[in-house]
């Protein structure tokens, strides 16, 4: 009997461990993110800014964890400014960088903006809208030029993705092919004078 209390006691700190949310990025440091911090990417107010609303960026661009991530919750805020060009940013997961062109990345993506917002597009593979956001609960919950939340949960292929607490995608990927690890990015879009911000990027992982 003591036996047992005492696997039961170490299964349950097992998943009360594997489930504990940490930060990917600490708001001070590019520590475990990768990416072009010469140009795009910067660290303001104790966020991850990338885009200049001045000058129009050129050509996507992403910041990376270096590790890559298989089940999850994650957890991110974010704000999405510009009014000249393409405004888009997203959030990749399960994803990787591609050789060409070596700016680019290749995923799934939880898409931000007009006519994008809170859908799943899969960048740079099928270059489609897998799942289109529902745009009743996106035109409730979308606080515009302000701060919103993400919660994207992929698990065994099954993807979800709420904004500011409401799901709009519940997404089951059909095609066995396609890769369910790998690493999560922030992206800006190319084509406009844009500014996202994002902060408070937390993920727990799942077994």
């Amino acid at each position: 009997m003591r036996l047992l209390a005492c696997l039961f006691f170490i299964a349950i700190t097992h998943i009360a461990s594997a489930q504990k949310s940490i930060p990917l990025f600490d708001g001070r440091s590019f520590k475990g993110l990768e990416g072009d911090t010469v140009k795009t990417w910067r660290i303001q107010e104790g966020a991850l800014v990338g885009g200049s609303l001045t000058e129009k960026v050129p050509h996507n661009e992403f910041i990376a964890t270096t590790k890559p991530y298989k089940n999850f919750i994650l957890k991110v805020k974010f704000r999405l400014l510009g009014t000249d060009g393409f405004i888009n940013t997203g959030v990749q997961f399960h994803s990787q960088r591609i050789a060409n062109p070596p700016y680019e990345m290749t995923g799934y993506q939880a898409d931000l903006g007009e006519g994008f917002w809170a859908s799943l597009y899969d960048e740079s593979r099928r270059d489609k809208i897998l799942v289109r956001g529902d745009t009743n609960i996106v035109k409730q919950v979308l606080k515009k030029g302000d701060w919103n939340e993400y919660e994207v949960r992929a698990e065994n292929g099954r993807i979800q993705i709420r904004l500011n607490g409401k799901q709009t995608v519940d997404y089951k990927e059909p095609d066995a092919n396609i890769p369910q690890s790998g690493l999560i990015a922030f992206q800006i879009h190319g084509g406009g004078k844009a500014e996202v911000w994002y902060k408070d990027i937390m993920i727990t992982e799942l077994p």
